[in-house]
């Protein structure tokens, strides 16, 4: 069976890295890669870290390109690799503009799709924005539905879809294990790591900021500078933020909060750093998707800087906090973590819903057509939750 993986950012890559990994050893399984490039050296960096070769690499970034461009270019370079590659399946991830793409590329000519998280939802096309649409065509798009939680599942089945679909977990706890493993035996990577942010005050606590959400240009990005500019001013905290190329975030927090000497903006981190940091991290302050999934696992408080997230499973475990883009919010939800042991604890002793390290496997059990056990977040599973065997493949995806 020839599959075809194709992503196109540092997230989508870092959360595809170990299925392609899997579906290398599997014997009955061709695997190709194609990644577009929407990410450079972001998406370079993890593909280095996993030791992945793409197949096929479209290079489709250019300098502050719009979403209409990206798209474009991506249906029809994509397309051009499925004439010349004919595969039986392909496998996208997530929301991007590659996955839209790639997904509907795929449903022009037929071919099935696999869609690795899907099913997350906010319900407002605009937060967040494309990614809430680009979610729902490639699930519209998709005849196997690998939803990461059953809040997911749900979701999905609500909405009668003609996809099967099944809970597998985020095969992103997957990539986090097998780097947090990396990390805790070697304690020469360790240091070696740390070595490269010398001027963390180590009596301080550190706060771990990434905030590049296109719905929190402007006036969003500006709020959240005051709230790190007022709780830099505490003196005691250590604030890490490796900040997006963007221009229309690099512009704004460069201007806001260059100088501060307890603020560290730092270029985007690798991988791997980035999981070092945020193992060293007290807490953790986001607006993006992926880290509402990471850090929890690693028992970090997670405080969202958004309106809505798609990810409510952290929020109903409280693992995580939703704080929107408001000065006064997220100084005063900072403030309450760092000042209240018992808040503190309360957040990062829970259990994290997104994830037992096996999502990849159930996936490829999924494609190869063999009994899959589903994910469950509670400690056992529930005693009627048998293992479900995929439908032939002649009996899915029906097009006309």
């Amino acid at each position: 069976m020839k599959i075809l993986s194709i992503f196109g950012t540092r997230p989508e890559a870092i959360k595809m890295a170990p299925l392609v990994q899997a579906l290398n050893r599997e014997p009955a399984v061709q695997s190709l890669v194609c990644v577009t490039g929407q990410h450079r050296e972001m998406l370079d960096q993890v593909l280095r870290l996993f030791d992945l070769s793409p197949d096929f690499d479209l290079g489709l970034m250019s300098h502050n390109q719009g979403l209409n461009d990206l798209a474009g270019g991506a249906l029809t370079a994509i397309d051009r690799v499925l004439d010349e590659v004919r595969p039986d399946r392909v496998l996208v991830h997530g929301d991007t503009t590659t996955a839209m793409a790639a997904a509907l590329a795929a449903f022009h000519r037929r071919i099935p799709v696999g869609h690795v998280e899907a099913g997350l939802r906010t319900y407002h096309l605009g937060q967040p924005f494309p990614e809430e649409m680009n979610r729902r065509i490639v699930d519209l798009c998709s005849d196997l539905l690998f939803a990461p939680t059953p809040g997911s599942r749900d979701n999905l089945l609500s909405e009668q879809l003609e996809g099967q679909v099944f809970v597998t977990g985020n095969t992103v706890i997957d990539a986090l294990q097998a780097i947090q493993h990396r990390l805790d035996a070697d304690p020469g990577l360790r240091a070696a790591l740390d070595a490269d942010l010398p001027q963390l005050d180590p009596r301080h606590r550190i706060l771990l900021v990434t905030g590049h959400r296109r719905e929190n240009f402007g006036e969003g990005f500006r709020t959240i500078c005051e709230a790190l500019d007022q709780i830099a001013d505490r003196g005691d905290v250590e604030i890490v933020y490796p900040v997006h190329l963007n221009p229309n975030v690099k512009g704004p927090v460069t201007a806001a909060l260059a100088g501060r000497p307890n603020v560290h903006l730092v270029p985007p981190l690798d991988y791997l750093p980035f999981q070092r940091l945020m193992q060293r991290s007290h807490l953790v302050l986001t607006d993006s998707g992926g880290v509402q999934e990471e850090a929890p696992a690693l028992g970090k408080p997670v405080l969202v800087m958004r309106e809505v997230t798609e990810r409510p499973e952290a929020v109903h475990a409280g693992t995580v906090q939703l704080v929107g883009t408001g000065r006064a919010d997220i100084v005063n939800a900072v403030t309450r973590l760092l000042d209240d042991p018992a808040a503190y604890a309360a957040y990062a002793g829970r259990i994290n819903p997104y994830g037992d390290g096996h999502a990849c496997r159930r996936i490829v059990d999924c494609i190869c057509g063999r009994p899959v056990q589903e994910f469950s977040p509670l400690p056992f599973p529930p005693a009627a939750s048998a293992p479900r065997r995929p439908a032939g493949l002649d009996a899915l995806l029906v097009r006309d």
